[in-house]
């Protein structure tokens, strides 16, 4: 292991593409790892790292990953490098929060990050940040300032901004990544990548340093949001040891709609923004329209006035009690800004403090009322991209203004998605967030697949299947139940030979699906939409006669509950088996 040397950031690099990505090739491990050790001698820029492992660790890392492969094992994550923010524990490396006095040497592996080692992860070493995950500049470290992948005079944006930037660099694969304030999320704002924050507690934060104890989110970055997903979705789950952690409801939503309605700020809640930050921003809301998605505006000030709880409220005295008697101590490595924020930290009173949890409180009953009928909220990331100069100049209030839209999400308990927007006049990346409320995660994510033009991936596999085969396919009048209730499309399918389709006297029209046994029907189109447990049961509790769920097999031997109705309904009703389905049937 090496601790890479300070860097001095005078040199530019002008680059329009965002981020490096890895040649559309298949690595094995090995050379995966030999591919990013190249690449960390191409960038050369040792200021990403705080703790960086041997080649040769790695390498032996890889190729007991090959090992595993080759005795069977599945390992979906077989041949990604992963680079470790250094507020979070990863056994054999010190943790030192960007402070080399608080160094120490954990006993086990943050259990999160270990779950990706064990579905084949390979970690390359331990990233640079803002000190005690504090600023989203990425400037407050005596390991020296990371700066922005593709121009070495601006900065790359905080707290987590070794790992972002290890991703933007093509370098590493996934960045971990910490988010109090938005440190999750800015940096991906200003590298055109993904940064996602989940509703609090569903990745587990033990083994991480923390920040403000009752709002820290582990975060993974990656450079398209199936891998940052799929790192995201083995994360997840609950952690024992952590007594924060939390579940994926049993109501827990599935999908976005199929025509999204996304809330928008008002013009006056964008004053923050620079005036090319502005353009971008309606530029990708006028991307997302055309996407198909119904934008309406609101007024957010209710979000930034509790935004400022984080830093300006009685909140805050949770840095304190996270680093503040160490920072007493004034260590030689303390960054300034860092002290001052912490220390200041100390003096909040016990009253101070409960008459802020109350506003909060108010606040997410608030937010939860602006965004009822909202399948999200589309916000710019932050508000501009500053130099590291301006920054030396004006550490406190520069980082105050990018964290306008980013604050407020932990201390509501939402969950936010960072992904790249339109590009801005000056063809530099520029990010947004897709903001929902605690638990609605997987529609964040279809959202900025939407945007991306990309398909969505799963975070959420909790669910049960259910096929339908009438009213409620997708376009069918009664479809809207399952949208409503957060169901998800999964496939279309068709029924073993051993039913028969009848046309029901209904209002509205649908048709009735009978079993009569092996060969005595025909196959029959339907859809699968996958719906949480809560939401079947409520789905069922409202199930009109003659209908009923029950098992229905299907023409590739699998079995799902589905719709059928009793075989009493179907007399006298015509039998439309021949048209194969509800949809061909409508169609004659």
């Amino acid at each position: 292991m090496r601790s890479p040397r300070s860097h001095s950031p005078t040199s530019r690099t002008d680059r329009s593409s965002t981020h490096m990505t890895i040649a559309a090739e298949v690595f094995t491990p090995t050379a995966r790892v030999e591919q990013a050790f190249q690449r960390i001698e191409e960038v050369d820029r040792p200021e990403v790292w705080i703790t960086l492992r041997s080649k040769d660790d790695v390498l032996a890392d890889a190729a007991s990953v090959e090992a595993r492969l080759a005795a069977g094992e599945q390992l979906p994550l077989a041949g990604s490098l992963i680079a470790v923010k250094d507020n979070v524990d990863v056994v054999g490396l010190s943790t030192t929060a960007a402070c080399p006095e608080f160094a120490y040497a954990p006993d086990e592996t943050a259990s999160a990050v270990a779950r990706l080692i064990e579905r084949g992860a390979v970690v390359l070493g331990k990233t640079n940040l803002d000190q005690f995950a504090t600023g989203l500049v990425g400037t407050r470290s005596p390991y020296g300032a990371v700066r922005c992948a593709w121009n070495e005079e601006l900065i790359s944006g905080g707290s987590s901004s070794g790992s972002a930037v290890a991703v933007a660099l093509g370098i590493a694969d996934i960045g971990i990544g910490t988010d109090t304030a938005g440190s999750g999320r800015v940096p991906a704002a200003f590298h055109g990548i993904y940064g996602l924050k989940l509703s609090l507690g569903v990745i587990p934060v033990h083994g991480v340093v923390p920040a403000c104890v009752d709002y820290d989110a582990l975060t993974v970055f990656a450079g398209d949001l199936e891998s940052a997903t799929a790192a995201a979705a083995i994360m997840v789950g609950h952690e024992p040891r952590d007594p924060r952690s939390r579940v994926w409801p049993s109501d827990v939503r599935l999908a976005a709609a199929p025509n999204p309605r996304v809330a928008v700020p008002r013009i006056e809640d964008l004053a923050q923004l620079s005036p090319s930050y502005l353009a971008a921003f309606q530029d990708t809301v006028g991307a997302l329209v055309a996407g198909g998605a119904e934008t309406e505006t609101v007024d957010i000030s209710g979000l930034l006035d509790a935004a400022r709880l984080l830093y300006d409220g009685a909140v805050v005295a949770q840095r304190y009690a996270a680093a503040g008697e160490f920072l007493e101590t004034r260590p030689a490595g303390a960054d300034p800004a860092v002290s001052d924020i912490v220390l200041g930290a100390k003096h909040p009173t016990g009253y101070q403090l409960v008459d802020d949890l109350d506003a909060l409180t108010r606040a997410k009953a608030a937010a939860r009322a602006l965004l009822a009928g909202f399948d999200a909220l589309l916000l710019p990331t932050t508000t501009e991209h500053p130099t590291i100069a301006a920054v030396t100049e004006d550490p406190i209030g520069i980082n105050r203004r990018m964290g306008t839209f980013t604050n407020f999400c932990n201390l509501l308990d939402m969950a936010a998605v960072a992904a790249p927007g339109h590009r801005t006049a000056e063809d530099h990346p520029f990010g947004v967030m897709f903001v929902v409320p605690a638990f609605d995660d997987q529609i964040a994510i279809d959202l900025a697949a939407r945007l991306g033009g990309v398909p969505s991936p799963t975070l959420v596999d909790t669910g049960i299947d259910l096929a339908v085969f009438g009213a409620h396919l997708r376009g069918q009048p009664l479809n809207t139940q399952l949208v409503d209730l957060g169901a998800r499309y999964v496939e279309t399918v068709t029924t073993s030979d051993a039913y028969r389709l009848f046309a029901l006297d209904t209002t509205p029209p649908k048709p009735g699906l009978v079993r009569r046994g092996p060969d005595l029907g025909a196959p029959v189109v339907g859809e699968i939409f996958r719906i949480s447990p809560a939401g079947l049961g409520t789905f069922l509790a409202a199930l009109p006669a003659p209908m009923a769920l029950t098992s229905v097999e299907l023409s590739d031997g699998r079995t799902t509950v589905g719709f059928s109705c009793t075989h009493d309904a179907v007399n006298g009703a015509a039998d439309i088996t021949g048209y194969g389905g509800w949809a061909a049937y409508l169609a004659r």
